[in-house]
């Protein structure tokens, strides 16, 4: 015979309602960062550090006895895939240093570089000491604050000629990097490297 068990319910019941949103949230929304990406000086010192530790010596990336011309298309192809996949860190700092020459030979966008990092800089300031930042009554998180200051910093930006500078690294650090992927033979580098370390065993 079947039991009948009685299990009381109470309590107020109410229907969630959809929120009005206005075009504005729903824009501010689209830069959103998640909460669990980790944005912060120590996640940057982190990154920097391990592609400073996975530098290749300069002597080494710089050594023209290394250089010769590809034998085939086929070779030049796994030549440069291998070229990338060793020396990475050093084209990384090869594209940061054109960038610090472009920013260099062009002081307007220089400063509108530094006036856009310095308004960041001293939101992150503000939002360490708990102040928030409300525009049009809405508190913004962090990410959004930046995603504004970069939203208001692009005509700027445009008026410094940055368009312009961007490709010209994008150009010539492609030239640049292109060049010695094609032209470095990786293969010798990596055979010395290999009977260097069967000598040392024996």
């Amino acid at each position: 015979m079947a039991q009948h068990i009685e299990i009381g319910v109470t309590g107020d019941l109410s229907p969630i309602l959809p929120q009005k949103d206005d075009g504005f949230a729903a824009a501010l929304r689209m830069f959103q960062l998640p909460s669990s990406v980790p944005f912060g000086a120590p996640v940057v010192q982190e990154w920097v550090q391990q592609r400073r530790e996975n530098i290749r010596p300069w002597m080494t990336f710089f050594n023209s006895a290394n250089f010769r011309k590809p034998p085939s298309l086929a070779r030049l192809t796994k030549r440069v895939l291998a070229n990338v996949e060793y020396f990475k860190s050093n084209y990384l700092f090869v594209y940061i240093g054109l960038v610090l020459y472009c920013l260099i030979t062009s002081p307007l966008l220089l400063i509108a570089v530094c006036a856009s990092a310095g308004v960041g800089y001293l939101l992150y300031l503000r939002s360490k000491e708990g102040l928030k930042v409300n525009v049009l009554g809405r508190e913004l998180p962090l990410g959004q604050q930046y995603a504004l200051v970069a939203i208001c910093s692009l005509p700027i930006f445009y008026l410094a000629g940055a368009g312009a500078a961007l490709f010209w690294v994008f150009g010539a650090s492609f030239f640049l990097i292109g060049l010695h992927a094609a032209f470095y033979n990786i293969d010798a580098l990596l055979a010395s490297q290999e009977d260097r370390f069967d000598l040392e065993e024996v």
